[in-house]
């Protein structure tokens, strides 16, 4: 987790407080040492809002990384064409503000949510898709783990496996 605030030029989103039951299961960045970090990724595991466990994807990233749409299942580098018509699918606060996420058509095994907070692709990825109804239905806050003021306790669990799964 230190190497990856550390080295990050994009936030490194942690829902706080977590959902009842959940658990932090992996960070992942992409990027290189002459551009940095340029994307981040916090998993998260827990019990799913209908049944069995789910796990969760937020994911940070500069336009063009592409590395939430491959979360997402998508073939370009981000949420495509009809992205961000209409009325917003979900809310999620970021840093005490609001921050619009829309619907994305992904792979069919998954809930995928995209929007833009301080000028970065904000993408939520849940599995299964029904875990989805937990960025709807539930008041998540981000907070920046690069922010000062983040001397958080946080419970761990197992890797995530979804970590190494990029567009499958």
């Amino acid at each position: 987790m230190e190497a990856v605030v550390q080295s990050a030029r994009v936030p490194v989103w942690l829902p706080w407080p977590l959902p009842a039951g959940w658990l932090v299961t992996g960070f992942a960045e992409a990027g290189d040492e002459r551009t940095g970090t340029r994307a981040t990724v916090v998993a998260l595991s827990g019990p799913s809002v209908t049944q069995g466990p789910a796990d969760l994807l937020i994911i940070a990233e500069e336009p063009g990384v592409g590395l939430g749409a491959a979360f997402a299942g998508l073939d370009g580098p981000d949420p495509g064409d009809g992205f961000g018509q209409g009325p917003p699918h979900a809310k999620i606060e970021v840093k005490g503000h609001p921050a619009a996420l829309w619907c994305v058509d992904g792979a069919s095994d998954r809930a995928v949510y995209a929007g833009e907070a301080l000028g970065d692709w904000l993408w939520a990825v849940a599995w299964p898709a029904e875990a989805g109804c937990l960025i709807t239905l539930t008041e998540l806050c981000l907070r920046d783990l690069r922010d000062d003021d983040q001397a958080l306790d946080l419970p761990f669990g197992a890797f995530s496996p979804r970590l190494g799964m990029e567009g499958a």
